[in-house]
């Protein structure tokens, strides 16, 4: 019984096949969500081993247990602990290995709608050949030659290089966070006619965005403020808590609901929390301020997890670690549905008047449910590209090159990468603290971009 799925595997690792899971219990995927869910787990495995090359702990655990350890770092020419393979020199290698992995299949993708043709076989197939070709990649990068400087020089460019494309992306996430709230107002503002339940579901869940909103606030005001010390804090804080305000009052005035219906408070909502959560991870990463308190220098605006326990800190870093790898996820796979890249592109994007309300939208349905599906004794596949790709095959790969650049700057600390540890991720950086700060306000200047501009170009966001 067990044949067909075990021939159903291999031609998933070797072959054009859309890869599925061996139990018929699963429910069914989309070939195309398949083929982006293991372009991901390539993408989240690199994403471990670069925390793992930033880790001394790993290192040293590596060098206590694992037999023989030390005798193959000597044989390999690098000491007895493997320094080359640790480090931020070691991350910028193996995510331009990724990096370049991705921008080929970007180049091979390139202008390609025919789903059917020999290069959208070669995206959607082949994960086997695929993942060592990534491998190779990742391990060139150690091959790159010292003599001459020439390794430093490449580690400079390509730092500049990595700053250029993780801000590039940071936007994009942006950008796909507005056009998410919207997504979510409009598509449970359609289930209000029919049934008056949806209705209740948006006041509750905007309520509680605004909410959690207030009592983040309120928790940097009292943690992250001191009487006499502080000061950045307290006017950063005042700022983006009054921005938020204003374009919440905004996204419901007259002017706004004349043009846009379903505008309401669950937008403004939804950005108002990432906000604070951007402000709130700032303020961590902000270089410890002191202050003379009865004599001794104390430090003040510390949230207690960052005053010296250090498992409290480890548990604030992978929370951190994980916030930050689901939003590089989120921001890979959805950049590239239909609807998502129409908000890239700046344009309204149109919800059709059979718009179905559904509590799972994120991914949304881009295609019928007609489209043909075939079982190989385990998970139903549904080919839902037979007539055409539904999502553009070279932007996905961008949005992953994109995606391995900000990675790679954010697990070396931006431009604080030298002595840099993941496990002083939410360290004190003032780079850190600036671009996180700085994307709280390039968030509200997109949303707040969303509600202006069908005023002031209205005939481009016709519907």
């Amino acid at each position: 019984m067990c044949d067909p799925c075990c021939v159903s595997q291999l031609a998933c690792c070797c072959g054009t096949a859309a890869c599925s899971c061996c139990c018929n219990c699963c429910p069914k995927i989309k070939q195309s969500t398949s083929t982006r869910v293991m372009y991901a787990l390539y993408f989240l495995l690199v994403t471990m081993v670069c925390a793992i090359m930033m880790s001394p702990t790993v290192e040293q655990e590596l060098h206590d247990k694992v037999p023989f350890y030390s005798a193959m770092c000597k044989k390999l020419g690098d000491g007895e602990t493997c320094k080359m393979l640790v480090g931020y020199s070691a991350v910028y290698k193996v995510c331009f290995g990724m990096a370049c992995f991705f921008f080929l299949f970007f180049l091979l993708t390139l202008r390609l709608n025919n789903s059917q043709s020999c290069r959208a076989t070669i995206h959607n197939g082949f994960w086997l050949p695929k993942f060592v070709l990534l491998v190779a990649c990742c391990v060139g990068g150690f091959f790159i030659p010292e003599e001459g400087g020439f390794e430093m020089m490449f580690l400079k460019v390509w730092r500049y290089i990595g700053a250029v494309g993780g801000f590039i992306f940071l936007l994009i996430q942006l950008m796909l966070l507005v056009e998410f709230a919207h997504r979510w107002n409009t598509n449970w503002s359609s289930g209000v006619k029919y049934n008056r339940l949806w209705y209740a579901a948006l006041a509750l869940v905007t309520l509680l965005l605004f909410s959690v909103a207030v009592g983040a606030v309120a928790f940097m005001g009292l943690f992250y403020t001191h009487p006499e010390a502080c000061l950045l804090n307290k006017v950063l804080l005042g700022i983006n808590g009054s921005l938020c305000f204003i374009v919440s009052l905004l996204a419901i005035s007259p002017c706004i609901q004349k043009l846009q219906p379903t505008s309401g408070l669950l937008q403004p909502g939804v950005i108002s929390v990432y906000v604070m959560y951007l402000t709130f991870s700032a303020f961590s990463s902000k270089p410890k301020e002191t202050y003379e308190v009865a004599g001794l220098n104390t430090t003040v605006c510390v949230f207690p997890f960052n005053s010296g326990n250090e498992s409290d800190k480890k548990i604030v870093t992978v929370v951190g670690a994980v916030i930050l790898f689901c939003c590089v996820l989120y921001s890979c796979l959805t950049s590239t549905t239909r609807r998502s890249s129409a908000a890239l592109r700046v344009c309204r994007n149109s919800e059709p008047e059979t718009e179905r309300a559904r509590c799972c939208f994120c991914f949304g349905d881009d295609t019928d449910d007609n489209d043909e599906e075939k079982s190989g004794g385990g998970q139903n596949v549904v080919y839902d590209e037979q007539e055409g790709t539904i999502y553009s095959y070279s932007y996905f790969h961008f949005v992953f090159f994109l995606g391995s650049l900000y990675v790679m700057m954010t697990v070396t600390n931006w431009f604080h990468y030298d002595n840099h540890e993941i496990e002083k991720l939410l360290e004190g950086s003032w780079s850190v603290f600036w671009i996180k700060m700085a994307s709280c306000w390039v968030c509200l200047i997109l949303y707040l971009c969303t509600l202006v501009a069908p005023m002031v170009c209205p005939k481009r966001f016709e519907a």
